[in-house]
């Protein structure tokens, strides 16, 4: 079982990157192979170490260097018992006890997998409650069908302030220390260990100082428009950045869309990318989805710019169609203005959440408001019911004078 789920994700994931790249190669795109250094404006080398560098010029570059799993200091990763996101990729065992140090987007994810395969698992989490950069109330929810039910438990409040891989007949040990006091907490010997801790951008030796750029935090400081900045605030002509690199919004789809609004603006047409409209996915079972705001950010947000913030809810248990299919646990949020009808954020767990956001993403993008939306037409019996339910719970108050009367839509 545990073979057969490796060599299909190994087999998928080169599928995708041999149809990718003979997509380039069909499109004219010349792939220079070898590690790559900005030398100037519009100038850049690249080589493979074994042999003479190349130097090359081009009117435009745009930096696109990705992300490496993050390891903090005292974490000895050695690929097999202690292992990144890219080792557990390749599933090349499953441990009977798993601690997983972090508990995101990654972590979540592989924990669905562990769990699924057989193991069990604990986590780790230097913030006080699992799940922090979710929605606080979908995160509950998760929490209580994700975890809750499966042979999970979890550590919260304290880091990993030392991982020693298994070695000499010993587990792996993972000393803890309690996240505000640093006092030592206790020791875990696990099976193996996977730091899910986020992601890091592989900007190292770009050359960046040939052109009077320096990183911050190891991201390349860009503008709204993703152009490069140098240290004195001046746009360095013709060279962007895009995707983890910028750490804008490190998704491979924000990257994408960074990449298209570039080649909008090298190809003369201005283009601004709204990242409040990106989406975000978990791949767990059931799926998390969120688009824009938190209710805690958009709350905050409304004190600050001084505007209420209104939220509607609806349930999967409502929609025929995740009761036909036997999943009804579920649920979908929209964070929005009752003043204006603007959407702020919106959050769904549930069957097909990954699928079901995009509604309200373009709805965010185009700048659509709730009083028009919820006009939308749905088939029966679908899942996109859900969204179409929670738009037309909502209440939306259009003022039409400063004074007096107003009209509920």
């Amino acid at each position: 079982e545990r073979q057969a789920v490796a060599d299909h994700a190994n087999n998928l994931a080169s599928k995708i990157r041999n149809n990718l790249t003979n997509s380039l190669k069909s499109l004219g795109v010349d792939i220079l192979t070898g590690v790559g250094t900005v030398l100037g404006p519009q100038k850049l080398k690249y080589g493979k170490g074994d042999s003479e560098d190349k130097t090359i010029t081009a009117k435009d570059i745009i930096i696109a260097t990705g992300s490496v799993p993050f390891v903090p200091r005292g974490i000895e990763v050695d690929g097999k018992t202690v292992i990144t996101s890219d080792h557990a990729l390749k599933l090349e065992f499953v441990p009977q006890w798993i601690a997983i140090v972090g508990s995101g987007y990654i972590g979540l994810e592989f924990s669905d997998v562990y769990t699924a395969l057989g193991s069990e698992v604990t986590f780790i989490e230097a913030l006080d409650q699992l799940m922090p950069g979710f929605d606080p109330e979908i995160g509950k929810l998760a929490q209580r069908v994700l975890i809750n039910p499966r042979k999970i438990d979890s550590y919260t409040g304290v880091f990993a302030s030392k991982i020693t891989p298994a070695r000499d007949g010993k587990p792996v040990q993972i000393e803890l220390i309690d996240a505000k006091t640093k006092e030592p907490k206790e020791t875990l010997e696990v099976d193996a260990a996977l730091i899910a801790t986020g992601r890091a951008p592989f900007t190292e030796g770009l050359g960046l100082e040939n052109i009077n750029v320096q990183t911050q935090r190891g991201f390349v400081p860009v503008d709204s428009r993703m152009r490069v900045i140098d240290v004195k605030g001046n746009l360095v002509p013709h060279l962007y950045c895009i995707g983890d690199a910028n750490g804008k919004l490190m998704l491979a789809h924000a990257a994408s869309a960074q990449g298209i609004s570039v080649v909008e603006q090298i190809s003369g047409k201005d283009h601004i990318l709204n990242h409040l409209s990106i989406p975000a996915a978990c791949f767990t079972h059931p799926e998390i989805s969120m688009v824009g705001l938190t209710e805690p950010q958009a709350r905050e947000k409304g004190a600050k710019e001084g505007f209420e913030v209104s939220i509607a809810k609806t349930s999967f248990k409502a929609n025929t169609k995740a009761l036909a299919e036997n999943e009804g646990e579920g649920l979908a949020k929209l964070i929005y203005r009752p003043d204006n009808g603007e959407i702020l954020g919106v959050h769904i767990f549930g069957l097909h959440a990954a699928d079901l956001i995009h509604e309200a993403s373009n709805a965010i993008a185009l700048g659509t408001r709730i009083q028009d939306i919820k006009f939308a037409v749905h088939a029966h019996p679908t899942l996109s019911e859900v969204l179409d339910e929670l738009f037309k719970s909502a209440k939306v108050f259009l003022y039409l004078t400063p004074k007096s009367t107003s009209t509920e839509i």
